[in-house]
């Protein structure tokens, strides 16, 4: 057989990489990627507590007081268990919002941003180690919570809500990463804490996630119903919840979990643009 019909498509000397082999090549720099995220915050005693142990810090102090098993809403729901889902949803919501919001734009003001444009290393995989961080703290978020709702605050749940729940609440923070990244790339870097605790305060209040809005003026319901944090914690409570509870914690009736979720989703995607633009804009002009 000659050299040239020996030589077909498909040998490795003739052809590039396989689909197969780019794949593994790009879960491989993800994984890489994901790794050095997770060992540099590991390190970061102030991301430990201040991202994982405040929520948890919180609920002791607020929900397990609310926590006596005589607690309950009118239709049975346990009131413990509602401040639970309420702090497990500000929890996960904080951490998108800072671990991007506030982490990222850190970096930009270091120059790191601006040396990774300069590599070959893919902008995808930096975000999405950010994102494989938030959903790890998400996940020792709910567990130190629940850990607390179940061994001091009288919470009882079957398996199945327990996994609906925590699916729920995770997703959820990885959604809000996109106001995160929002927040990094279109503010300057020494004004994102600042401004990220300027969304984010009002964001949970509002929601009703430090105070049930039903014991709150209607006026606030009537603002709360316009803000995507709200619509999170509706589609959190309704695990727990029937519809009548859900109403008299909140003081609006629930709308049905396909409005819930399009409200999120929808201002996902506008967070979203509004990163892309902003990143897209700082890497025009060269500025942190």
């Amino acid at each position: 057989m000659s050299r040239a019909h020996s030589l077909e498509i498909g040998d490795p000397r003739t052809s590039g990489p396989s689909e197969l082999q780019r794949n593994r090549g790009w879960l491989t720099l993800l994984a890489t990627q994901v790794r050095v995220e997770l060992r540099s915050t590991a390190r970061s005693t102030q991301f430990v507590v201040g991202a994982v142990a405040l929520p948890a810090l919180l609920y002791a102090m607020f929900g397990l007081s609310n926590a006596a098993p005589s607690n309950v809403l009118p239709d049975g729901t346990h009131v413990g268990t509602m401040m639970m889902v309420s702090f497990c949803a500000y929890g996960v919501v904080s951490l998108a919002i800072f671990t991007f919001g506030e982490s990222i734009a850190q970096e930009r003001g270091r120059g790191w941003v601006r040396t990774m444009r300069a590599t070959p290393l893919p902008t995808w995989s930096y975000l999405g180690a950010k994102m494989a961080l938030a959903f790890v703290g998400g996940i020792l978020i709910v567990a130190s919570i629940a850990g607390l709702a179940v061994t001091a605050g009288n919470v009882r749940l079957d398996a199945g809500t327990w996994l609906a729940l925590t699916a729920t609440v995770l997703a959820g923070g990885l959604v809000f990463s996109t106001l995160g990244f929002a927040i990094a790339y279109a503010t300057s870097p020494r004004a994102a804490t600042a401004i990220a605790n300027l969304i984010f305060l009002p964001l949970a209040f509002l929601s009703g996630f430090f105070v049930p809005l039903g014991e709150l003026p209607s006026v606030l319901a009537d603002i709360a119903v316009w803000l995507p944090t709200f619509h999170f914690g509706q589609l959190a409570w309704q695990h727990v919840a029937p519809a009548a509870d859900a109403e008299v914690w909140t003081g609006v009736a629930p709308s049905g979990v396909t409005v819930h979720l399009a409200w999120v989703l929808g201002y996902a995607v506008v967070f979203a643009g509004i990163a892309a633009l902003a990143s897209r804009r700082s890497a025009i002009t060269g500025r942190t």
